[in-house]
């Protein structure tokens, strides 16, 4: 499987591309840390595997289309393409950096909407691929204190729903994958608290990326990860008032946890 893999030099990213090695995919890993990115490359090569790392700004739309003809060049084509790279946010909204605002924006939906569609006519033509967004429960409950990010997830399901009707009967298929808390180091140790405080639970990088890996083989359309976590995305769609109070506990931990880092 020839895969283009985004946020691949760190977390969920790197775990998925040692899985997806290990299943025999061809992988071109994007990130913007080259160190990094040549670190997970190696280490899949020096295993059997066959991985090239493309340093790459996401950020710069201008670049997408030099980025999919330099995997083509390398792997003869694209059959998957995993949007994974992301960012986090946590704070109060009315306090955030305008500039972090944007780059959360930029990196969570509008690069994947742009590299989705400079790879979508190449599956198209072949008749077969699949597209994976890599979303998060905050996509289906907008929880206090994740306002920006939780705004670019919500975004992203309603992308991948959207596209994934779209593309009926194209041979392409568009899957949308929810973990929730994990531990990597795209969250802040502040992120961590307040899932300690909360008594929200949190997963390793390695059990979410294989939870995707099969997701992907089995072609399936939405997974959510964790429970009670599925349960509560079900709910906040028919009671969200119900969700409401269900999270106050979290609502008040979080301000507590902002509150300790401003005084």
């Amino acid at each position: 499987c020839r895969t283009l893999l985004t946020g691949a030099g760190s977390g969920i990213g790197r775990c998925l591309a040692r899985g997806l090695a290990a299943h025999g995919a061809k992988l071109v890993l994007v990130g913007r840390n080259a160190a990094r990115l040549n670190a997970v490359a190696s280490e899949i090569t020096e295993a059997g595997g066959n991985a090239v790392a493309l340093p790459h700004d996401l950020n710069i739309p201008d670049g997408h289309a030099q980025l999919l003809q330099s995997t083509i060049s390398r792997l003869g084509g694209v059959d998957l393409l995993i949007n994974n790279a992301g960012v986090s946010g946590f704070g109060e909204f009315a306090r955030e950096n305008p500039v972090d605002i944007d780059n959360l924006i930029n990196t969570n939906i509008t690069a994947p909407l742009l590299l989705t569609r400079a790879v979508l006519p190449v599956m198209l033509g072949a008749g077969s691929g699949r597209i994976v967004n890599i979303g998060s429960i905050l996509g289906s409950i907008g929880l206090a204190h994740f306002a920006a990010y939780s705004a670019s997830k919500f975004a992203l399901r309603g992308f991948s729903e959207a596209l994934r009707r779209e593309l009926a009967g194209s041979g392409v298929g568009v899957s949308y994958v929810a973990p929730r808390t994990t531990r990597t180091a795209f969250n802040t140790d502040a992120l961590y608290r307040l899932s300690v405080a909360s008594g929200a639970a949190i997963d390793d990088a390695a059990v979410v990326a294989d939870i995707v890996i099969d997701a992907i083989t089995r072609d399936r359309d939405e997974v959510y990860i964790g429970w009670p976590e599925k349960l509560a995305v079900r709910l906040n769609a028919l009671l969200p008032r119900l969700i409401g109070l269900a999270t106050r506990k979290q609502v008040a931990a979080a301000r507590q946890l902002l509150r300790g880092a401003q005084s």
